[in-house]
């Protein structure tokens, strides 16, 4: 198999390429996070010039959206023809996409080159996290894992921080620009020192289970974000296009047990630790793009933090993620142990909602403060974990294809979330403003701070008072969802780390592990 002999090729780099590599790899993996939340702290002032408030939501959701629907692909295309061509083209298709982006004269062409962008984007993170499972072996693979764990979690946190300064020093539309020398100094990195074998195995692309799985997830992102705002519960166009979702489920189900090289092989959901590790990765999506897309909003709206600040204000909660990711890697290649990590993570972002629901428009920036470190060093200590979990219990020739499954369902859970947690908000914000204003009351058409803060002193504050709680909806949801996670966790069970990058590389994964 090629996965292989590009294991035994790759492991004979000499360590400083090895090194150069990684790095170039973690780089990518930061540019293809970083653009899932860049734009959060951007969306009033790229609303405020562009216009197409109803579309807001789509504009993180188009990326993670598209991005999730071809990480399966990517991770067949890895195994099948190599991972290091495959990542050159994800990432030439990126750069591509984030020039368009910044060349966007309206939302929905912002909108539509968001998901070209996430075509390529899909295939840096799951690319990059199959290539260090060529290279290293499982038991010293959780402090690399803890790195990209550590990486994920720095551009979730500072993608807002980075964004907010680019928007009050220079035109929102940098904050694609800037993806481009970054990205073609990793793609020349690559191109020198990454050695992917030339064999190639036989193979044949599963094109209609890649088309069952798109019409599922764009209906079902449909469904949740149109639902209760664009369109009424009532609406029987609403419901065609969650018949539409279930039924590409369906198809996609019975394709997979029929195709000759199923995108996600059916006996995988057999294997015990793929299961839950894929579960409890799509709940962690749901609740960490459902929740943290809104931070920034509350802080600019609310604390009327400018959007530099906004970004700076969420440091706890990156800094609580990269310590116990990195920390918790540590200790996992030291002892061999990671069944606790997702239990504690789990149990400290429930612990990290809960108090989140707390947050009041009055509330002092300190709690904001410990309440994020709290869920970042939940989000921490589990999200990486569960990579590792599964690269650990099936055959190296399926490397890709576990990992991209593990990353699929998390980008599911982050499209569904941002979506579902999209629509309670404006939900609840129409809700509490038609509760709290007088008939006849004008405010602005868009979400913008600087004119929200001008607004008279009693119609300011009745529209921050609703703000809040439409804030204080989404963590109570989020919240929710977080404990189904924690309980999954309690089901996983501990395996010995492997020792070899190719140990059980012929041997099929057991589906009773």
């Amino acid at each position: 198999m090629e996965s292989d002999s590009s294991t035994h090729s790759n492991a004979g780099q000499k360590a400083p390429s090895i090194r150069l590599l990684f790095s170039a790899l973690l780089l990518v993996m930061l540019l293809s996070a970083l653009d899932q939340t860049i734009v959060s702290t951007a969306l009033p002032t790229i609303v405020g010039e562009l216009g197409g408030l109803d579309k807001l939501s789509w504009v993180v959701t188009a990326y993670i959206l598209s991005s999730t629907i071809v990480v399966p692909l990517y991770g067949k295309f890895g195994d099948l023809f190599g991972r290091k061509i495959v990542l050159q083209i994800a990432i030439v298709l990126f750069l591509v996409g984030s020039a368009l982006c910044g060349l966007a004269q309206n939302m929905t062409q912002l909108v539509l080159m968001r998901a070209l962008q996430g075509l390529g984007g899909g295939g840096l993170m799951v690319i990059s996290m199959a290539a260090v499972a060529d290279v290293i072996p499982p038991a010293e693979r959780g402090r690399y894992q803890g790195l990209f764990g550590g990486v994920f979690g720095l551009a979730t946190v500072i993608g807002p921080l980075v964004g907010g300064f680019i928007v009050q020093h220079a035109s929102w539309r940098w904050i694609f620009y800037i993806n481009l020398p970054l990205g073609l100094f990793a793609l020349l990195v690559i191109g020198a020192v990454f050695h992917s074998s030339a064999k190639r195995s036989k193979h044949e692309i599963d094109f209609l289970g890649a088309f069952y799985l798109s019409m599922a997830l764009l209906c079902i992102i449909l469904f949740t974000s149109e639902g209760g705002t664009i369109r009424p519960w009532n609406d029987p166009q609403l419901w065609c296009i969650l018949a539409f979702g279930l039924t590409g489920i369906a198809g996609f189900i019975y394709e997979e047990r029929l195709a000759w090289e199923p995108i996600i092989p059916l006996s995988l959901f057999r294997d015990r630790s793929f299961l839950l590790c894929s579960l409890i990765g799509f709940i962690i999506g749901m609740s960490l793009f459902g929740s943290v897309t809104f931070l920034p909003l509350y802080l600019q709206v609310v604390k009327e933090a400018t959007p530099t600040e906004a970004g700076l204000q969420l440091i706890p909660l990156m800094g609580g993620l990269l310590l116990t990711s990195i920390i918790s890697g540590r200790i996992i290649s030291h002892t061999g142990k990671y069944r606790l990590f997702p239990i504690l993570g789990t149990l400290l972002g429930v612990v990290g909602m809960v108090l989140l629901t707390r947050i009041s428009i009055h509330s002092p920036m300190w709690q904001l403060y410990l309440f994020t470190g709290v869920l970042g060093m939940g989000l921490g200590l589990v999200m990486q974990v569960l990579v590792l979990a599964v690269q650990n219990s099936v055959s190296a020739s399926q490397y890709g294809v576990a990992t991209s499954g593990v990353t699929l369902f998390r980008s599911i859970g982050g499209a569904i979330g941002v979506a579902l947690f999209g629509a309670v908000f404006t939900h609840v914000l129409q809700s509490g403003l038609l509760e709290r204003l007088p008939e006849g009351a004008e405010l602005p058409r868009e979400l913008n701070p600087v004119a929200i803060h001008h607004l008279p002193d009693t119609l300011r504050l009745a529209y921050l008072d609703a703000f809040g709680t439409a804030i204080h909806a989404v963590f109570i949801m989020a919240a929710g969802i977080m404990v189904l996670a924690f309980v999954l966790s309690w089901f996983l069970r501990e395996s010995p780390l492997r020792r070899g990058t190719s140990d059980r590389a012929d041997e099929p994964s057991s589906p009773h592990r």
